[in-house]
C-alpha cells in the first residue's frame, strides 16, 4: 500500500511542477515578450534618425533634428532659431520622416 501512495505522490509533484512551468511560460509570453518587441521597435526607430526628421519628445514637444551625436541629439523647437535644445536619444518618443514634396 505504501508503494502505491509513494507513486501517486510523485505524480502529484510532477504535475505541480508542470503547472508552475506553464504559468511562468504564460507570464513570460504575456509580459516580457511584448516589452522586448517594443524595445526593438524603439531601437530601430532611433537608428534611422537623420538630420531634418521631425520628432515628438517624451515631454510632448515637436521639433526638428539639427544635429546627431552618439548618445545625444540637438532638436530645434518652433520657428525660433534660438530654441535649440540638446537631449538624449532616449527622450525621442516618435519619429516622422519629412515627406518628399
Amino acid at each position: 500500500m505504501n508503494g502505491v501512495l509513494a507513486a501517486g505522490g510523485s505524480m502529484s509533484m510532477v504535475s505541480i511542477i508542470l503547472v508552475y512551468v506553464v504559468i511562468i511560460g504564460g507570464m513570460w509570453f504575456l509580459l516580457m515578450r511584448p516589452q522586448k518587441k517594443e524595445q526593438k521597435r524603439i531601437q530601430a526607430m532611433l537608428s534611422t534618425m537623420e538630420v531634418g526628421d521631425t520628432v515628438l519628445t517624451t515631454s510632448g514637444f515637436y521639433g526638428v533634428i539639427i544635429d546627431i551625436t552618439d548618445d545625444d541629439v540637438i532638436v530645434e523647437f518652433g520657428n525660433n532659431k534660438n530654441c535649440r535644445i540638446p537631449m538624449q536619444k532616449a527622450a525621442i518618443a516618435q519619429l516622422e520622416k519629412p515627406s518628399a514634396e
